[in-house]
């Protein structure tokens, strides 16, 4: 009689597979513009869902983040609390990390090198470069795994939001923060408008 040693382990797989799906299906995704006055473009507002107790989980790999063409990039970098930021260098010159917020300073280093950075507290942490003083950039750490980024003209997606209430979130470096009560149905995709001003 043939025995089959890893069906056990194929038949594991495919119920998590299945257990995900399910998960997922019940999932909705919100969507909405915001309207940015007073500014050339709405790019790099963070808009984020917030609730007590959402399970944040940090990647297992470090967030980049490049300095390049004399700019940090992206410009806008949001991550969950917990999640490492490399901060390389791909100048044929020499840049540095520091935050005033944060109070610190990774130091100064070459082309090709890179410092990391753990963020555990939730906040926006600004990052400046103290041998080119024109660069900015800005970390912003959220705790909760829902968030997206605007394009240029405002649009922005946050998908896989379990049903349920949650406080949204709009932060941009410009303009006042604003926050509005928004419920997530299953079964009925969410979509929502913004407008920020200074």
């Amino acid at each position: 009689m043939m025995r089959m040693r890893g069906s056990g382990v194929i038949s594991v797989l495919v119920a998590l597979a299945l257990a995900t799906a399910a998960e997922a299906a019940g999932n909705e995704s919100v969507t909405g513009t915001v309207t940015a006055k007073g500014l050339r473009t709405a790019a790099d507002i963070v808009v984020s869902l917030e609730a007590p107790g959402l399970n944040v989980v940090p990647p297992a790999k470090a967030v980049e983040m490049d300095q390049k063409g004399m700019l940090f990039s992206p410009h806008v970098l949001p991550v969950v609390r917990g999640t490492t930021v490399r901060f390389l260098n791909s100048d044929p010159l020499a840049h540095n990390v520091f935050s005033p917020e944060g109070k610190y300073n990774l130091g100064t280093w070459p082309q090709g090198d890179a410092k990391d950075r753990k963020f555990d507290k939730p906040g926006v942490y600004t990052q400046l470069c103290r041998v080119h003083t024109e660069m900015e950039s800005y970390v912003v750490v959220l705790d909760t795994p829902y968030f997206a980024t605007t394009d240029r003209m405002g649009a922005f997606e946050i998908k896989n939001v379990p049903p349920g209430t949650y406080t949204l979130v709009a932060w941009s470096e410009k303009l006042k923060g604003v926050k509005q009560s928004i419920t997530v149905e299953a079964g009925k995709p969410a979509t929502v408008s913004l407008a920020m001003t200074r």
